[in-house]
């Protein structure tokens, strides 16, 4: 048990410096600078302990999915936007997009950054438990 009452500076300081600074990772060098921009995107919209460096690859690639899937979305466009429309192309871009796609939504799970994929259901029936509900006197 602590000592009671308010707590000098020097106590302060010391708790804080007691406490670890959990830095986000970097992006690797092989990847662009536009992967590297998701790369940030992604890693500061989680906790910061989220992604050990056995994932490194996996949200390497997934940065790498997302640029790719921008780009054949800006193809897409052009196609459609020019005079002449060639529908085998236009076809070959979207079959390429649903890869992607795909691709994403493979690594999203397996990086567990989709709301589903990091849905407990423990947590989830702890909060809902009793919610909702008023217990009554009379009933036992």
């Amino acid at each position: 048990m602590g000592a009671r009452g308010k707590k000098t500076g020097s106590q302060i300081v010391a708790q804080r410096a007691a406490v670890a600074v959990m830095e986000r990772p970097k992006p690797p060098l092989d990847l662009t600078p536009a992967q590297s921009d998701e790369w940030v995107e992604v890693a500061n919209v989680m906790p910061a302990d989220w992604f050990s460096p056995e994932n490194y690859p996996l949200l390497s690639q997934y940065c790498r999915h997302i640029v790719n899937a921008r780009h054949i979305a800006q193809l897409i466009d052009q196609e459609c936007s020019g005079p002449e429309m060639d529908p085998r192309r236009y076809s070959d871009l979207l079959a390429t997009q649903h890869k992607q796609t795909n691709a994403l939504k493979t690594l999203a799970s397996a990086l567990r950054l989709s709301p589903h994929a990091r849905y407990d259901t423990q947590k989830a029936a702890v909060a809902t438990r009793g919610a909702g509900t008023v217990k009554r006197p009379w009933v036992s």
